[in-house]
């Protein structure tokens, strides 16, 4: 059974470029465009691992993250952050929040799929 990938990204080239190589690599992907439809779908219908844009309408990121590791629910599901911001704060940041991974923008395609492996058999080291 594929493992089921819950995007959260807002811009359309990147949601459609992500879906068809995370497609092509296997997985099941679902997709938002905003933070508090991310946030909703995680909670409802919580995938197997999430990818979360940073900067996002009505939620960011951050936020979304927040609440989903205040959530017993959603408190241990694999997350990637994926931004174009790549400052060393915007990273601590994340991993504060209890990001996984993070990539930055732009990034290889390869690699992103990488993490996403890695996240689908087990949390990284």
């Amino acid at each position: 059974m594929a493992k089921r990938v819950l995007l959260a990204e807002d811009e359309p080239n990147i949601v459609e470029s992500l879906t068809f190589i995370l497609e092509r690599s296997g997985f099941e992907v679902a997709t938002t465009t905003n933070g508090r439809q991310a946030l909703e779908v995680a909670q409802s219908n919580t995938p197997d691992i999430l990818i979360l844009d940073v900067m996002l309408p009505e939620l960011d990121g951050y936020e979304v993250l927040r609440r989903l590791r205040a959530d017993a629910r959603t408190k241990t599901l694999p997350v990637l952050m994926v931004t174009a911001k790549g400052q060393r704060e915007d990273r601590e940041t994340a991993m504060k929040c209890g990001a996984d991974m993070f990539i930055t923008k732009p990034f290889v395609n390869s690699e992103l799929i990488a993490a996403v492996e890695k996240l689908a058999v087990g949390r990284p080291d």
